[in-house]
């Protein structure tokens, strides 16, 4: 317990308030078995500086003070007292000047961390106590600032220095969501511009840098609060947009992959190719045709059959045609090149034909192309290894189905050292397509021819 009068009144000049009363009063309730270690606390006065309103310069100056103390452990038993002198106490604080040492000593003071117990002459400075008859010490006493409010106040402290560290791993959590939350919402937004160009991301952009816009350059927690809840509602958007786009893939690719057993008709052929056609497997009735014509193609019709060219396709196969052929074409009033389609468009492409005409495309494929699912699957790898655009597959795939679109691939991958442009030539072959003017039919047999192999096609009467 402090010892003397009830309260200590400064030296000279200086002004005595309620709050420098409410120190010393605090002070008297110091419990005298109580001990702190002085620099667990004084870590702790700092990291709770800014709660407690002191400046960097003054802790400082309190951390001078707590070196002239002998002891670690702050106790009531040892004297909680100093008493340097201002030339000591600024040597000490990294040679602060006394004008600016007395102003740091002053907002200590003010603030309640320690208080002044001044002697009667303002001189700071201890009484040894003298030994008397009883051997009893008597007159001991210490003038200078008391570290006494630093016990009664350390639980206090301490709780301040946790709450301002659980603030700031707070305030660290919030700035790595935005940052993780900036980083998809662009990247999602970049995707949706090649992907689906047909939407406005440049409003979900623009909405985006508004709320990045608002973060300040020192951001509080309460500063980053809506900024997370914008930029989420923003994620949440674009996230349901490319979310659809997914399912409609999908959706999409089970159709399709469902059409392909509906269109074979022909329940006793195999996925396979065979040697040669039989003449009852996938015959295809072509009206007008004459009762008396041959019912095989000769080689020239064949070769005229397989022609690189898509276009020139329906042309060459008219000419290679009898004359049975082209007096059915006249009398029908249709041009060559659909005569020639409706043919080989009423059978679908067997597998085995794809993985014999372009063998390359299964180094892409997981099992070697044992599925119409893994060749597309492959196909799209392909794609984006000859540079084709997403764009340009999918018009692909729109026009000619997702399975005629991979078989076009395969072509073009087999093909690739005498294309310049994959996805040019992508788009020209959708554009015929849509004009009725291409099918993967001739495109693969003349893939076949090219790899020197021949397949005998039968047409029915």
């Amino acid at each position: 317990m402090q010892s003397g009068n009830a309260f200590t009144t400064p030296f000279g000049r200086r002004s005595l308030s309620l709050g420098m009363l409410a120190t010393q009063a605090g002070a008297m309730e110091v419990d005298p078995e109580a001990s702190v270690d002085k620099w667990k606390l004084f870590r702790a006065l700092c990291e709770a500086r800014a709660l407690i309103g002191i400046s960097d310069r003054a802790l400082v100056v309190l951390n001078a003070l707590l070196t002239f103390y002998p002891h670690n452990e702050l106790a009531e038993m040892s004297g909680l007292v100093v008493f340097p002198s201002n030339a000591q106490l600024s040597l000490r604080a990294h040679g602060m000047a006394p004008a600016t040492l007395r102003r740091h000593l002053s907002a200590l003071v003010e603030t309640g961390l320690i208080f002044r117990k001044d002697s009667p002459n303002g001189k700071r400075y201890a009484r040894k106590p003298r030994t008397g008859a009883t051997g009893a010490g008597e007159g001991g006493e210490a003038f200078g600032f008391s570290l006494a409010p630093l016990v009664v106040r350390s639980q206090e402290f301490e709780a301040m220095a946790e709450a301002v560290r659980s603030e700031r791993l707070q305030l660290k959590l919030m700035k790595e969501k935005v940052t993780l939350l900036r980083r998809d919402i662009v990247k999602l937004i970049e995707l949706g511009f090649e992907e689906m160009p047909h939407i406005d991301w440049s409003g979900h952009y623009t909405a985006f840098r508004a709320v990045m816009d608002d973060v300040p350059r020192q951001a509080t927690i309460r500063d980053l609060e809506p900024v997370v809840d914008g930029l989420e509602c923003i994620q949440l958007e674009i996230c349901k947009l490319l979310q659809d786009k997914l399912n409609l893939q999908q959706t999409s690719a089970r159709e399709s992959h469902s059409e392909r057993h509906k269109q074979n008709s022909n329940t006793k052929s195999t996925s396979d190719l065979e040697p040669g056609f039989r003449k009852t497997q996938g015959q295809t009735h072509v009206p007008n045709t004459a009762p008396n014509e041959p019912a095989e193609t000769t080689d020239a019709e064949t070769r005229n059959i397989g022609s690189e060219s898509p276009d020139r396709a329906g042309p060459l196969a008219a000419a290679a045609a009898g004359p049975a052929d082209r007096a059915a074409v006249e009398r029908a009033d249709l041009p060559a090149s659909e005569t020639f389609t409706s043919v080989f468009d009423a059978k679908p492409v067997p597998l085995g034909l794809v993985r014999q005409a372009c063998p390359d495309i299964s180094a892409y494929a997981k099992n070697g192309l044992a599925s119409w699912s893994e060749l597309m699957g492959a196909a799209i790898v392909v794609r984006s290894m000859l540079g084709v655009s997403p764009s340009a597959y999918e018009e692909a795939c729109s026009v000619l189905g997702q399975e005629n679109a991979a078989i076009a691939m395969a072509c073009i991958l087999q093909r690739a050292d005498q294309i310049n442009s994959a996805g040019g030539y992508l788009r020209s072959l959708t554009d015929k397509a849509a004009k009725g003017e291409f099918s993967v039919w001739p495109m693969l047999l003349a893939q076949l021819r090219a790899n020197g192999q021949h397949v005998r096609l039968v047409k029915g009467r």
